[in-house]
């Protein structure tokens, strides 16, 4: 597991940087730090990032680049996933991890209780998912920052939900409960061998824009569902109990809240009654 920045560490864990961290909250900073990064200025920002996270690029593509912004929204020259219908690919690169929902429909990461009715807002859709599996996606400034869906299927709408932009690394997730206060858009999704999944997406500390490509409609593992713009951010995945089973390589990795490493499209687990090597 990969640990927070220095950064982070200071706002989030000394009595100075919290209230810096409130003032930043406070004053929309998001607003010209966005102008900004979609501007022109914003166009040395694209090597020193590249150096500082270890990402691979030439003169050529660096120089290819007009803003930040459009570094960062990048693509993948081809996405290859594990196409078998009944194996349960993770939608992005980023860090797993894994968390039962409990009978009355919440899950605990890092001492906060999670409630399935605060973190949609849909107490009747979150009572759907007790004593069923939580899946989380915290992707990193390296990552490409496009996600895919998980299975062919239907998708309802997109709900928005205004919140806060709290990091969601993990010394922010350690002192705040980022996933019921943060910016928020979460999607139902009719999937063929999962059931009834719902998909959030959760934008990150000042900048959190949160792209969807579809406002419904059928869709196709592997596609494309949307992006995060301008900031990491993180993807939670609910499903019915009973529903998926893990890897079982993972399911070690995974114990007391541990991260593992996986990316965009990889074999991650399998629709119930399924095996490891179905």
């Amino acid at each position: 597991m990969k640990g927070s920045s220095p950064a982070v560490n200071f706002l989030y864990g000394t009595r100075l940087g919290r209230a810096v961290l409130s003032l930043i909250l406070r004053s929309r900073a998001d607003q010209p730090i966005v102008r900004f990064l979609r501007s022109q200025w914003s166009r040395p920002l694209v090597g020193w990032y590249a150096k500082r996270h270890g990402i691979p690029l030439t003169r050529e593509q660096r120089r290819g680049y007009r803003t930040f912004r459009d570094f960062f929204v990048r693509e993948r020259e081809e996405l290859d996933f594990d196409p078998a219908p009944h194996h349960l690919i993770s939608p992005c690169d980023g860090w797993l991890s894994y968390y039962p929902i409990h009978p009355d429909s919440s899950f605990s990461i890092k001492g906060f209780s999670y409630r399935l009715e605060d973190l949609l807002q849909d107490a009747e859709l979150g009572a759907r998912y007790h004593g069923g599996d939580c899946l989380i996606l915290r992707l990193e400034a390296s990552d490409y920052h496009h996600y895919c869906y998980i299975d062919d299927g239907f998708q309802g709408k997109n709900h928005f939900i205004p919140g806060a932009l709290h990091s969601v690394q993990p010394s922010a997730c350690a002192a705040f409960p980022v996933y019921t206060l943060n910016r928020r858009m979460w999607t139902l999704l009719a999937t063929e061998h999962f059931g009834p999944v719902v998909q959030t997406e959760v934008g990150a500390l000042v900048v959190g824009g949160i792209v969807a490509q579809k406002k419904g409609g059928r869709f196709r593992k592997g596609e494309e569902m949307g992006r995060f713009e301008l900031s990491g951010s993180t993807i939670v995945l609910l499903f019915e109990r009973g529903r998926i089973q893990l890897l079982p390589r993972l399911i070690p990795c995974l114990t007391d809240g541990s991260e593992v490493r996986v990316s965009q499209g990889a074999w991650i687990g399998s629709s119930a009654g399924r095996t490891a090597h179905d």
